[in-house]
């Protein structure tokens, strides 16, 4: 009797690579979009990828994406607990001279504070499938796989959150 390898095994090298290929850019915007960068998300796309090596011969090709992401959402959250840190936004900082007037300057500014608080105003949800959308270019139906939701909710979320926004954002007439 000749036994062929197990070609559905995570633990071959092969197939954690392909994996690995395939996955990690999706679960990185996915943590950054969902925590923010200084929550160091590629240290969780590690760990995440760690761990699925670590239980590889429990965990199926077609359930490993699954897998990394939910494990990558609770180490995310274990790690927030532990810091205690909250989402923070920042400017670049522009250098110090520039061709630009001080007025406008300042409504960039102001424009750029009213947007940061119409986002943090969007609930996570709306948040990333916003983010995931229309600063990845993600479509409705790979936004819908990633987030295990229909693409029905991804498009509610979307439209909620424009909504949202475009209300919060809107330049008052002076």
């Amino acid at each position: 009797m000749n036994k062929e390898p197990d070609i559905e095994n995570v633990c071959s090298e092969k197939v954690f690579s392909e994996l690995y290929k395939s996955v990690s850019k999706d679960l990185y915007n996915f943590l950054y979009y969902k925590y923010g960068e200084d929550s160091d998300p590629q240290d969780i796309v590690q760990s995440a990828f760690e761990k699925l090596w670590k239980n590889c011969k429990n965990v199926l090709p077609g359930k490993a994406r699954s897998f990394l992401f939910t494990v990558a959402n609770n180490e995310m959250l274990n790690a927030i607990s532990r810091k205690k840190t909250v989402l923070n936004y920042r400017l670049e900082k522009t250098g110090d001279h520039t061709n630009e007037t001080p007025e406008f300057l300042l409504e960039e500014k102001e424009y750029h504070d009213r947007l940061q608080r119409a986002l943090e105003a969007l609930s996570e949800d709306q948040r990333v499938t916003f983010m995931l959308n229309r600063v990845e270019g993600k479509t409705h139906q790979e936004i819908a796989d990633m987030l295990g939701i229909s693409r029905k909710a991804v498009e509610k979320r979307i439209y909620t959150a424009l909504n949202i926004l475009r209300q919060k954002v809107e330049l008052t007439k002076i």
